[in-house]
């Protein structure tokens, strides 16, 4: 069975679908690369959704920053220089504030508490899920429908285009969100290999609770959140400390294990994107590159061959001593042969 590698970009307008397909792939490389482990034909498909929600894609030939399709954060390479920053401080304080936003707004039923001050949240930070939780939009054939119903039906065609393959799901920030919203509510029985989330918001209150909302109305024998019932491997989750999305950095105290027994798996990396002198934890490039991410993705794209190769060898082998006896009992004949001769 082949491989591949499925990507959901995160939050905002984005280049075109071929460009950011390209610095995603260049990411996953730079990042083999890294491990030396980059003698590989990836193959990488980019779920793109950014045209559900903006006009046109920005333009990575614009050179005016004023420009509204300005590309302000491009590929690039790592910087030779990069000085991981130490978190152990505010991993202590970002642990005590899960704690005490979970106590705040979530209920025993994960409903949620003080619902304005998450609207308004939402609203001031998260434009683009604001416009995926409640706006309605037009699809192609003019059909007025739900923003969230056209993105996720982009996943839906994508992943069963590739339903017959092992599936990795490398899924960004708000990308983790329609990945989990689609394994669960839309395509259950879809087999993953494994999920990846990177600087993902689904261990906030205000995510929880909309999740637990559409559970309650599709899936109500469920009490918990839990990994999509597809995922038959792994769930890895990546959270730089730094990164102000993934403040809850520990999806596996909110995220119970599916019947496969696949729950997260936590990982604090050092996301090491930076451009112009300015450094952003949250930005896709470096969270594909990291070390982490690059060792599970190596071992996600060798997996089996081992196991192949040693077939192989123990059927050479079983044909050689199948050819040595052939020649041993032949042997045996001309002797009898010439003895009784």
């Amino acid at each position: 069975m082949s491989k591949v590698i499925l990507g959901i970009h995160g939050l905002g307008n984005k280049p075109s679908k071929k460009i950011l397909e390209d610095w995603w792939r260049n990411s996953i490389l730079e990042g083999l690369e890294g491990i030396n482990k980059n003698k590989f034909n990836l193959n990488f498909e980019l779920i793109y959704w950014a045209d559900v929600l903006n006009d046109k894609p920005l333009d990575e030939t614009i050179i005016d920053k004023e420009d509204p399709y300005y590309v302000r954060e491009k590929y690039i390479s790592a910087p030779e220089n990069f000085i991981p920053t130490p978190h152990s401080f505010r991993k202590k304080v970002l642990g005590f504030l899960e704690k005490q936003m979970d106590k705040i707004f979530l209920n025993e039923d994960l409903s949620i508490n003080y619902s304005f001050i998450s609207d308004i949240i939402i609203h001031k930070y998260f434009k683009e899920l604001e416009i995926y939780y409640t706006e309605e939009c037009y699809d192609q054939n003019k059909a007025k429908c739900a923003a969230k119903d056209i993105i996720r039906n982009k996943v839906v065609y994508i992943l069963n285009k590739y339903k017959d393959e092992e599936i990795m799901i490398i899924a960004h920030s708000m990308g983790s969100i329609i990945a989990y919203d689609v394994l669960t509510f839309i395509l259950p029985e879809i087999e993953i290999d494994s999920l990846v989330t990177m600087g993902s918001p689904l261990g906030l209150p205000i995510i929880m609770s909309k999740i637990a909302s559409e559970q309650n109305i599709r899936l109500q024998r469920k009490k918990r959140l839990e990994t999509p019932p597809g995922v038959k491997r792994n769930w890895f989750n990546f959270s730089d400390l730094g990164d102000k999305v993934a403040i809850n950095f520990d999806l596996g105290d909110d995220y119970n294990d599916n019947a496969n027994g696949v729950k997260p798996i936590d990982f604090i990396v050092h996301n090491n994107y930076e451009i112009n002198g300015e450094r952003n934890p949250h930005k896709s490039y470096g969270y594909l590159r990291t070390p982490e991410l690059s060792k599970i993705i190596h071992e996600f794209l060798i997996r089996g061959e081992t196991k192949l190769s040693m077939s192989l060898s123990d059927y050479t082998k079983n044909i050689y001593q199948r050819f040595n006896k052939l020649i041993r009992n032949t042997k045996s004949k001309l002797r009898y042969i010439n003895k009784n001769n």
